[in-house]
């Protein structure tokens, strides 16, 4: 009873409570003021930005969905739950980055984020269910598929939008290292269907998010 409760908790803070960072949010040192953005430039961004922050919202739900797993299975696994625990901590610095970013932006988070994590969350109980190995895979898989996401947004971000870049790029850097301690962690190669239905998944969220 207590972890479901940790889970709603965790879910209504995600939707409805401003986040907040434990670190500070990135910049990109020795950089020149950039020039201020276009109209088009800056609508951009702001897209590109609400689909990093349903990222976000999603990874919320994912580890909190696999920790409860891992917590609640009939062979509790509290090392494992930490862990997804500890890198869910640093994807709600993230959230913060983002969600400011956007407001920055004069941009809107996604009007389905609801969605969005009711269908996380449902995926990141399954993996769970499934045992260590397999939740551990699913975090690697995910990972890497958000790590190469982020390198598209990079390329495409518009060149003077610093502040944007700078906070992907530590994004970028924090995904790539939770799939590596997954890794280390045990973590079970997921089959090749597997995937390509997760990348799936993940082109439909964010084809939506960039509009919705």
């Amino acid at each position: 009873m207590d972890a479901l409760l940790v889970a709603a908790d965790s879910a209504l803070r995600t939707l409805f409570v401003p986040p907040r960072a434990s670190r500070a949010c990135p910049t990109l040192p020795e950089t020149p003021m950039p020039d201020a953005l276009q109209e088009s430039e800056q609508a951009l961004s702001g897209a590109l930005m609400r689909v990093n922050h349903v990222g976000e919202v999603c990874a919320q739900a994912l580890y909190t969905a696999q920790a409860l797993a891992a917590r609640s299975g009939r062979r509790p696994n509290e090392p494992l739950a930490r862990q997804l625990e500890a890198a869910g901590q640093e994807e709600t610095d993230h959230l913060a980055w983002t969600a400011e970013r956007l407001r920055e932006l004069g941009a809107r988070p996604s009007l389905l984020n609801p969605i969005w994590y009711a269908g996380a969350f449902g995926l990141g109980l399954l993996a769970g269910r499934l045992g260590p190995g397999v939740s551990l895979g699913f975090v690697v898989e995910t990972e890497r598929q958000v790590e190469a996401h982020l390198a598209s947004h990079m390329e495409r971000l518009p060149a003077g939008d610093q502040a944007s870049r700078a906070i992907v790029a530590q994004m970028k850097a924090d995904e790539a290292r939770h799939a590596r301690e997954a890794q280390h962690a045990g973590a079970t190669e997921l089959p090749a269907p597997v995937k390509l239905l997760m990348r799936g998944a993940a082109k439909v969220m964010t084809t939506v998010a960039h509009r919705i």
